[in-house]
């Protein structure tokens, strides 16, 4: 897990990663998803002890914005047509080498962020192709619990889960 020591900045995905894929929308048009207070909870958690938190997402939303403001995430890229191009973005605003970087994907287009970054890392229900891609793959599905699984795999591989732990009592 050596690794994962140099890990600095962590890339979430959003439809299949950090919401269940699904995308509900009203007769006015109005999109919600829904996302796992678990994952919230984490983020929040793992960018209190410094880690970068990132959020990369081909599509455009509301809902997205609202979502990641609330959690504190300041960077978020949407409607990426290419995430490749995207991640590198991203590691930069961060002040991130792509090596540093780790990314949670769960289709095709998250191959090339994948690809670029230092630690990939795929969801249970990933398309094969990200799951053979990856060095981690989660337990649990997108949108249940899977970017929290994930970040406790970043900061345990860094040794730092117990400090998090500490901070509750544990």
């Amino acid at each position: 897990m050596s690794e994962l020591k140099s890990i600095k900045l962590i890339v979430f995905d959003v439809d299949g990663v950090l919401t269940d894929g699904l995308i509900y929308a009203n007769d006015l048009g109005v999109e919600s998803k829904g996302f796992h207070v678990r994952d919230g909870f984490a983020i929040k958690a793992a960018m209190s002890l410094g880690v970068k938190v990132g959020v990369l997402t081909g599509r455009s939303s509301r809902c997205v914005t609202l979502r990641m403001a609330e959690l504190g995430i300041e960077l978020l890229q949407q409607g990426a047509v290419e995430k490749g191009s995207g991640f590198e973005t991203l590691c930069q605003r961060a002040g991130v080498a792509l090596e540093e970087a780790a990314y949670l994907g769960d289709d095709l287009n998250d191959l090339p962020a994948m690809l670029r970054c230092g630690y990939p890392m795929a969801v249970a229900d990933a398309m094969p192709e990200v799951r053979d891609e990856a060095r981690y793959v989660t337990h649990a599905r997108g949108g249940h619990g899977a970017a929290r699984e994930a970040l406790e795999h970043v900061l345990k591989g860094q040794q730092r889960w117990d400090e998090l732990l500490e901070r509750y009592g544990v």
